[in-house]
């Protein structure tokens, strides 16, 4: 998988092919990767599987950590940006399969954009911070559409400008919705 998420992140999805794969892994041969996967479906879809397996295990460590509402907003802000600004490569390859995998017979990694449940975390979080008192009255569901969709887009936002403060853009951002979600 490794091997797989770093040729993405280097050449792009369309030139992810077996072979460079391989080169990459060390395999002497392809067949060691088809052996494991059916298709390049198969293998793009345990790589991004892996990514966000990876990247909700990092956060659910950290949000999960936290005591308050507004503390774990702000680690859910912190952690998402920390983990992005750390595993550029995954971010990448992340981004390269959403914009280009398309599974025959299955849908487009592009609806994972409309599917809402996407949203269910924050959702239940700032439920919480509003069931607690600690947050005020919003409409829940816009508020974390704005939270969620402002960190989808920062992998975007690296690929035009690599070195954009990210420690600024999470403090940024925290501070934006702990005003938004003040009582």
């Amino acid at each position: 998988m490794a091997a797989t998420i770093a040729t993405i992140a280097e050449l792009g999805y369309h030139q992810a092919s077996f072979a460079r794969i391989a080169e990459r892994a060390g395999l002497s041969s392809t067949r060691l990767i088809s052996y494991h996967f059916d298709g390049k479906d198969e293998l793009m879809g345990q790589a991004i599987a892996t990514i966000w397996g990876d990247l909700a295990g990092f956060m659910g460590r950290r949000v999960s950590a936290q005591t308050t509402p507004g503390g774990a907003l702000d680690t859910y802000i912190r952690s998402l940006v920390e983990y992005i600004r750390d595993h550029r490569a995954e971010m990448r390859a992340a981004t390269e399969i959403f914009l280009n995998f398309r599974p025959e017979g299955g849908t487009p990694a592009q609806d994972a954009a409309t599917d809402l449940s996407v949203l269910s975390h924050v959702e239940r979080l700032l439920t919480w911070g509003q069931e607690s008192g600690e947050f005020g009255a919003f409409n829940v569901r816009v508020t974390a559409m704005a939270v969620q969709r402002s960190l989808d887009g920062l992998p975007f936002l690296l690929e035009a400008d690599p070195d954009a403060d990210l420690d600024e853009y999470a403090d940024e951002l925290a501070k934006l919705f702990a005003r938004a979600t003040r009582a």
